[in-house]
């Protein structure tokens, strides 16, 4: 059944070559069903969206009109019920006043009030023949003793007919009431029933604010929902149109980067493609399902397995796809896909793939034209006679020819792309000499090397576009041999015109002069060198001399200050024995000082690092100053991490803060301040101390932090010292590797600054 447009698959479907003018109509039982409906309904969209505002004020109108004829009934009713009331009050009060007249007539009001089921807003009245009021309920009523006739405007039919009358309208004060009067038989007095009509609607009139509201109140939330309605229509209807330019633009973007959409579901054995999928391989687009046969039939045999692929997805060794394969075109010529998919949900019990595929098949042919020119170029390159390198701008090997492998004496192994030029460098063999011509232009150096064996060569460097450089070198062995016959021609001829006889001579005398001098200082060499190792040992001998004597000074003047065996007798001797021992304290600091300088000078001080946590030691130190500190009303802050390490001598590093900070508590005037702070700076501890002391002259900071130098101005000179400890610290730290500086302004402050390599040097860690 195969023919020119289509070819049967495995599994039944056709693929359809792709003809010109032709799109897709709908398919299937659903489409054929459900697209008559929606039709009709978009048909009838306009006409529903226009009654609805309609419908929504007939629905209005006809509430209102409904709850105001209810309230007009009930207006009706309210206003019947009130005037029978009246009626019968006042006929009870009458009828009352005839039987009981002998009765008061507070008791006939209080009666017929609870009798008549009267509210308090009522008003009963008893009055005489000529209608002067003789009582009335409630008392809080000012009617007592006036005439009835004066209060009631428009009330002349209830005082000729009397209850005849009926219930009337009057007004009272200027207000309208309801009035019902009932006059005796003999005319000795009348009964009136009085009601305001204010009081009488009031709840009618609540009743109708309260439906007012109400319908306020929903005729407001039914115009909101009718614009809201509105409002999301108009939204719905953006949606639609943006959702059709974005599928739209989706379509366009993928016929124009000749790429489709495919989603592949593993648990049906169906995949579906985009309509730029088919468009790519030649085919009519269908809207049906693909299954799995029908398209591993028209990839290429030789390019994978699809039935390995997916078995190995339902088995989970994967949860993705990455492949490059060919796939038949309807025209019958292979085109070159990429395809990469990923699993929707990987713990999902069925697995569905959605994938992008991608046609690769021009930049296929093009890698393979690359790579034949690569190719040819690199045996081109092979094939000249000169040593050919090429380096990366970040100077990584990327080709060489083996001329340059045998002048610079490399094996295969050593010339992997991608090496480091400074380790390939290191592997060749050593040159015996280098020189760089001058001249050439700007990127262009040139250089000639004498190899091991001989042979000279002139090596050309440039820089290349992109940054890198391409080193090209000439052998010039022969040229190099014709200079040097030129040059031992010229020596010759040189040797000819000067004596050298009397060179040789002179050159003699200078050398027994040299000789000479070379001896005299060594004797002076070794004369200063003796004398500085008898300064340090007589140094070191006197300190260990002087601190036994003052030991014994400086315990048996606390032995005497502390009265041990009895007290001295006078305060003198007390203050005497006090000055004994801080005198021979100080004496003994300053051997001590001294023995650590001269033990350091003479290269005995011996350095023992290890892992110290520095906070602990600085925060002990300061401790150690603080009652100094204290005394002067100094404030002593730290700004140090918690977790700094150094390796370093423990006793050394607690030395120099100690010595750095008693300086500074020294130099401080009273209630200044002191700041310590630590921090790693390019893998060392930096080590400042602030103060706000009398600072240093400009001049004297030269020489400060040698032995026994001490600046002296009109601050310092009040504070004793022997001038050792900035040494001390100076020498301690530049046997850790470190340094020490001073920075100061007079009568500003002093910073100093110590840097000690914060991790330990390789040699030790080996």
């Amino acid at each position: 059944m195969a023919n020119a447009d289509a070819w049967n698959a495995p599994g039944g479907t056709i693929f359809a070559r792709r003809r010109p003018g032709r799109e897709a109509g709908p398919a299937g039982n659903a489409k054929i069903i459900a697209a008559p409906a929606y039709r009709r309904l978009l048909a009838a969209e306009p006409l529903l969206r226009r009654s609805i505002p309609a419908l929504i004020v007939i629905f209005l109108a006809a509430v209102a009109v409904v709850r105001f004829m209810s309230l007009a009934a009930s207006h009706d009713d309210i206003e019947r019920d009130a005037r029978a009331v009246l009626a019968l009050a006042s006929g009870e009060l009458g009828n009352g006043l005839m039987l009981y007249g002998g009765a008061s007539a507070e008791d006939l009001l209080l009666t017929t009030g609870r009798h008549g089921g009267m509210g308090t807003r009522h008003v009963l009245a008893i009055t005489d023949r000529n209608f002067k009021v003789v009582a009335v309920s409630p008392e809080t009523s000012d009617w007592h003793g006036r005439s009835l006739e004066a209060l009631l405007s428009g009330g002349q039919p209830l005082f000729m007919f009397g209850e005849r009358a009926g219930v009337i309208d009057v007004r009272i004060g200027g207000e309208d009431w309801f009035a019902a009067l009932t006059i005796a038989d003999d005319r000795r007095g009348a009964a009136a029933a009085l009601v305001s009509k204010e009081a009488v609607f009031a709840e009618w009139r609540k009743t109708v604010s309260l439906n007012v509201t109400l319908f306020v109140l929903t005729a407001g939330v039914l115009l909101i929902i009718l614009y809201a309605y509105f409002s999301q229509a108009a939204r719905a209807q953006a949606a639609d149109r943006i959702y059709l330019e974005a599928h739209q633009r989706i379509d366009l973007a993928l016929v124009r980067g000749r790429c489709g959409l495919w989603d592949w579901d593993m648990v049906r054995g169906r995949m579906y493609w985009s309509q730029s999928m088919y468009d790519l391989l030649g085919y009519e687009h269908s809207e049906k399902m693909l299954s799995f046969g029908e398209v591993a039939e028209i990839i290429h045999p030789d390019d994978g397995d699809l039935f390995d692929l997916a078995n190995r997805i339902v088995s989970r060794e994967t949860d993705h796809i990455d492949q490059v394969f060919r796939m038949r075109h309807a025209a019958g010529h292979w085109v070159w896909m990429r395809a990469r998919a990923q699993v929707v949900d990987p713990e999902a019990p069925e697995i569905q793939l959605i994938g992008i595929a991608v046609d690769i098949t021009e930049q296929r042919h093009l890698a393979l034209r690359s790579e034949a020119a690569d190719l040819r170029l690199r045996t081109a390159i092979e094939n000249i006679t000169e040593s050919f390198v090429l380096w990366d701008a970040a100077q990584r090997l990327i080709m060489c020819n083996s001329k340059y492998q045998q002048d610079s004496g490399l094996a295969d192994r050593d010339v992997i792309p991608g090496s480091p030029r400074d380790a390939i460098e290191a592997r060749m063999t050593a040159l015996v000499s280098e020189r760089r011509l001058a001249g050439g232009s700007s990127g262009v150096s040139t250089y000639e090397r004498q190899l091991a064996d001989g042979r000279w060569l002139q090596v050309t460097e440039l820089k290349t576009r992109d940054g890198g450089t391409v080193s090209v070198g000439s052998d010039i062995t022969q040229l190099k041999q014709h200079q040097e016959k030129l040059v031992d021609s010229e020596r010759r001829l040189m040797a000819t015109i000067h004596d050298l006889s009397l060179a040789r001579k002179a050159e003699e005398e200078r050398a027994r002069e040299l000789s000479e001098l070379n001896r005299k200082y060594m004797k002076e060499t070794e004369r200063a060198e003796a004398a500085n190792r008898a300064k340090s040992e007589f140094l070191a001998n006197m300190s260990h001399e002087l601190r036994t004597p003052l030991n014994a000074i400086i315990g048996f003047s606390e032995l005497m200050s502390s009265g041990l065996f009895g007290p001295l007798g006078s305060d003198k001797y007390e203050e005497y024995s006090r000055d004994i021992n801080s005198s021979g304290t100080y004496l003994l600091n300053v051997i001590n000082d001294i023995l650590d300088m001269s033990k350091i000078e003479a290269g005995q001080f011996s350095i023992d690092s290890e892992e110290i946590d520095l906070c602990p030691l600085i925060h002990e130190t300061v401790r150690v100053i603080s009652l100094q500190a204290a005394g002067k009303s100094i404030t002593v802050e730290t700004e140090i991490a918690d977790t700094m390490q150094l390796y370093a001598d423990r006793r050394a590093i607690k030395q120099i803060v100690i010595n750095l900070l008693s300086n500074a508590v020294k130099f401080t005037g009273h209630g200044g301040s002191i700041t310590v702070r630590a921090r790693n700076v390019a893998g060392a501890m930096m080590l400042s101390i602030e103060d706000t002391g009398c600072g240093i002259p400009r001049e004297a900071l030269s020489k400060l932090g040698r032995p026994f130098e001490q600046v002296q101005n009109q601050f310092s000179k009040n504070h004793t010292g022997s001038g050792l400890g900035l040494a001390i610290s100076r020498s301690l730290a530049e046997l850790h590797g470190g340094a020490l500086k001073i920075r100061s302004t007079e009568g500003v402050g002093t910073i100093v600054s110590v840097r000690i390599p914060a991790r330990r040097p390789l040699k030790q860690a080996a």
